[in-house]
């Protein structure tokens, strides 16, 4: 029987689609995209996400029974939860909550917790500007206070596990790490979380191909080829 192909990294946008498929109990096929190398713009890549960015799936039985792609990991997670019936909740107000939080975490954490990385890892020294890493790091304290206040009456985002849960835990858990202090209720629900089965085999997913020239590598080796890449000359080619 064709299996789901999951095109991804050790990244936290791949994890995201990890948890979601090992809460699934999902059969799938993973390749690594090296985007250190350039992987994601290949044009065999750009012809499955056209924006060069992974997790990308491809489901060989789409809605209507033909093979579907699906890009950017808030799309794949809610694709999911409606094809599995699962980790959205039914009640139209929980339902809801979870779609804010979901789109909170595709807006504003995501790309927030982006720039940080950028501006305070791999940008070149000469343009690792002091005002802009304190503007990207005082916005994500600003939303790791939201999220604690969140949870201060619950246990969950939506009340109920759901997808908001699943992807807003990948950026929170290396987000809270840098903070000494505060934020009771965030790591509460990250203990709680963290807990899973299925969150702690998503967060695996192909750590075993974690490169020197990334953050979780140490940042060894990181030149500006690989600048080129990610964010230089060869990313904005054509």
């Amino acid at each position: 029987m064709p299996r789901l192909q999951l095109y991804s990294g050790p990244t936290p946008n791949g994890r995201k689609v990890g948890i979601m498929l090992a809460e699934c109990d999902v059969d799938f096929d993973g390749h690594f995209i090296d985007i250190m190398s350039g992987d994601q713009l290949t044009p065999a890549f750009l012809a499955l996400n056209p924006n060069n960015k992974h997790p990308v799936i491809v489901d060989p039985e789409g809605p209507s029974g033909n093979p579907v792609t699906v890009w950017e990991s808030g799309a794949i997670l809610m694709y999911l939860a409606e094809k599995c019936g699962q980790l959205l909740p039914t009640d139209p107000e929980r339902r809801i909550e979870a779609l804010k939080w979901l789109f909170f975490q595709v807006s504003t954490q995501g790309p927030m917790a982006g720039q940080f990385a950028h501006f305070a890892f791999y940008a070149s020294p000469e343009h690792q500007y002091p005002y802009t890493i304190e503007r990207y790091r005082n916005e994500m304290q600003r939303q790791l206070k939201v999220m604690d206040a969140q949870l201060a009456n619950r246990e969950y985002f939506a009340c109920e596990y759901s997808i908001a849960d699943i992807a807003l835990y990948p950026y929170a858990v290396t987000a809270v790490q840098r903070e000494a202090e505060g934020l009771p209720h965030l790591r509460s629900w990250l203990d709680r979380i963290g807990q899973r089965k299925a969150v702690r085999v998503g967060m695996s997913l192909m750590e075993d191909c974690v490169q020197a020239a990334t953050i979780a590598g140490g940042l060894k080796g990181l030149n500006d080829e690989h600048r080129s890449v990610l964010f230089g000359e060869r990313q904005y080619r054509r």
